[in-house]
């Protein structure tokens, strides 16, 4: 972690410090930023202090601090629970305004982990609290150039894959060949392999209903069938084998037959133009030099749905941060599940998702990009966007 950069930015707005906390790994931001010792026990509190100038500290319980003894900053230690909190005041200094894996309301999740008895006491100190929520984003989600290539290439295995899978499903139906969601599912997870791309949970392969299920997950003791004339959806996400390599994420969706049905394709466009009016709306107002927010690219996409008569049927937010995690930690495209009212910075990825759900239909349409964010505009990194039904 460069603190040097974390100071910057306490400094720009006007954050005396960030505390990191945790207890029994409640906080997972703070274990993934704060350079614990490898192997260490930690059964107690502990806080790693990051101030705006100065050098970060870290305060312990005694019985734990012989696992600190090869880290480079000081350590402090308490015993009991007076020492404490009278060792994070003295640790905190003349800090005023602290830095706090909170979210006011609990608006975003995502950075909402520490406690609110842990908040409560450190208020009791004279602290006024602040979210983290974009000193997070900032560390967590903005990505090095490294990073950036790791997507597009992950991006660019993806449609391929993706391209394969759907050309296997024609070519065993051409052929009069059974085939399977599980079989198309196990498909794409051996091309991961024979690519160096890894996922944490196997893609989404749904046919007619089951494309209504957002997360729906195949089953290989209730394996569905895939046949001429039905609908199918594609929703695969993998990174390459490699320390920071930053996921892609992409769903198309497809129809077995020479005649799209004619309520599907209507669907279908809605679908598109709300996906192309969520990166629309991103890109004008970076274009413009405004602050564009989670929750305003959310409902561009939205408007596009309701205003078609279907906003009942979109029932997730439009996108979320992509980053070495699928779910990464910067903003969301959020104005339904949460209100993400995080900045659209330069350097972040996520992606646009929006999607209606029918399942008494026995179908369901999610179209699904990445998106890469850059001063004044944007960057589609899943090129080419789907514009029409795959047939196969």
């Amino acid at each position: 972690m460069d603190y040097k950069k974390i100071q910057a930015l306490l400094q720009a707005k006007q954050i005396d410090g960030w505390l990191l906390y945790d207890f029994e790994g409640m906080n997972p931001v703070a274990r993934r930023l704060a350079p614990l010792p490898e192997g260490n026990l930690l059964t107690r509190r502990w806080i790693y202090w990051i101030p705006t100038t100065g050098r970060p500290t870290w305060l312990v319980h005694r019985i734990e601090k012989g696992g600190f003894r090869a880290v480079s900053e000081p350590v402090r230690s308490y015993i009991s629970w007076r020492s404490w909190q009278e060792g994070i005041r003295s640790l905190l200094g003349n800090a005023k305004r602290v830095a706090v894996e909170y979210s006011p309301g609990n608006a975003i999740p995502y950075v909402s982990r520490v406690d609110a008895g842990t908040v409560e006491m450190l208020r009791s100190l004279g602290l006024e609290v602040v979210s983290s929520a974009d000193l997070v984003q900032a560390v967590e989600a903005v990505l090095s150039p490294e990073q950036l290539s790791s997507q597009r290439r992950a991006a660019t295995a993806l449609l391929e894959i993706k391209t394969a899978a759907f050309a296997l499903v024609h070519q065993r139906l051409q052929a009069q060949q059974q085939i399977s969601e599980v079989d198309v599912q196990r498909f794409i997870v051996d091309q991961f392999e024979k690519r160096g791309l890894t996922t944490g949970h196997p893609p989404i392969v749904g046919v007619n209903g089951h494309a209504a299920d957002p997360h729906f997950a195949p089953n290989p003791k209730d394996d569905t069938p895939i046949r001429p004339g039905d609908f199918l959806l594609i929703d695969l996400w993998a990174k390459e084998k490699t320390p920071g390599a930053v996921y892609g994420d992409i769903t198309w969706v497809g129809y077995g037959g020479t005649e799209v049905p004619a309520r599907i394709q209507h669907v279908f466009n809605i679908v598109r133009r709300a996906r192309d009016a969520a990166v629309q709306r991103a890109q004008d107002g970076l274009h413009a030099g405004q602050p564009v927010y989670g929750y305003q690219v959310d409902d561009a996409a939205r408007t596009v749905i309701s205003r078609a008569g279907f906003g009942d049927y979109f029932i997730h937010r439009t996108g979320h941060n992509i980053s070495v995690e699928t779910h990464g930690n910067g903003v969301n495209m959020d104005n339904l599940e949460t209100q993400d009212r995080r900045q659209l910075v330069p350097g972040i990825c996520f992606s646009v998702e929006p999607g209606i759900y029918l399942p008494e239909e026995g179908f369901g349409v999610r179209l699904e990009i990445d998106v890469y964010v850059h001063e004044h505009a944007v960057e589609v990194t899943t090129l080419p966007l789907q514009e029409a039904l795959i047939r196969f």
